[in-house]
C-alpha cells in the first residue's frame, strides 16, 4: 500500500509553503494536490482581503471576486483529487469508476461511513494554517496596544489546538480506513454556478 501522509507531515509542508512566495503545484500526484489545495486557499485568503477594500475602484473588486471564484473552484477540485488518490491507495474505490461523476466505494463489511472525507479534513487543516500564520502576525504588531496582542495570542493558542485536534482526527480516520473499520467517499461538489450549462444566469446570457 502506498504510504499515506500523516497530519504532521502535511502541517509541516503547509508551514514551509507559507514561509515562501506562493507557487502553483503540479496536481499529477497526491502531494502535488495537497500543495495545490494549500496554494489556492492561500490565494483565496489574499483575494478575500482585497475584496473587502472600501476605497478601491469597482473594477478592482470585480477582479478580486472573479479571482475568488476561480481559486475556490480549483480548491474544491484539489480536494476531490486528494480523496481519489487516498481512496485508491486504501483500496476503497472501484478504479474503473474513479474518474466518473459517481465513483463507487468498495466498502469493507461492517465499516462505518465517515461523513467528512480525508481531503476535506486536509483542506480545513490548510485553512487553519493560514489562520495561525495571520494571527501570529497580529501578536507581533508594534502599532497596536498590549490588549490587542494578548487577545490575538489567546486566539492563536486556540487555533493551534484546533489544527492539532483536526490532525489527530485525520490520522485516526486513515488508520481506521487501513484497518477496514471506516471508509469515506469521493463526493463531487457539482458547483453549478461555474457551469454555463447549469447556471440559469449564464444560460440566459448565452441565449
Amino acid at each position: 500500500m502506498t504510504a499515506l501522509p500523516s497530519s504532521a507531515q502535511v502541517i509541516a509542508r503547509h508551514d514551509e509553503a507559507l514561509a515562501a512566495p506562493p507557487q502553483a503545484s503540479d496536481v499529477s500526484d497526491l502531494h502535488g494536490c495537497i500543495a495545490a489545495n494549500h496554494f489556492h486557499n492561500r490565494s483565496l485568503w489574499a483575494q478575500e482581503d482585497l475584496a473587502r477594500r472600501t476605497q478601491a475602484p469597482d473594477a478592482e473588486i470585480v477582479a478580486n471576486k472573479r479571482a475568488i471564484d476561480r481559486h475556490n473552484q480549483a480548491r474544491n477540485d484539489a480536494i476531490e483529487r486528494i480523496d481519489e488518490f487516498l481512496l485508491s491507495a486504501l483500496g476503497l474505490v472501484d478504479p474503473a469508476t474513479l474518474a466518473s461523476a459517481l465513483p463507487r466505494a468498495t466498502v469493507p463489511a461492517g465499516a462505518r461511513l465517515n461523513s467528512e472525507t480525508a481531503g476535506s479534513m486536509l483542506d480545513r487543516i490548510s485553512i487553519l494554517g493560514l489562520k495561525i500564520a495571520a494571527m501570529r502576525e497580529q501578536t507581533q504588531r508594534t502599532d497596536v496596544d498590549d490588549a490587542h496582542r494578548q487577545a490575538c495570542a489567546e486566539r492563536l493558542e486556540r487555533l493551534i489546538q484546533q489544527r492539532a485536534d483536526l490532525g489527530h482526527c485525520y490520522d485516526a480516520l486513515l488508520a481506521d480506513a487501513q484497518a477496514g473499520r471506516a471508509y469515506f467517499k469521493v463526493y463531487r461538489q457539482f458547483k453549478m454556478y461555474n457551469d454555463p450549462r447549469l447556471n440559469p444566469a449564464l444560460v440566459a446570457e448565452a441565449q
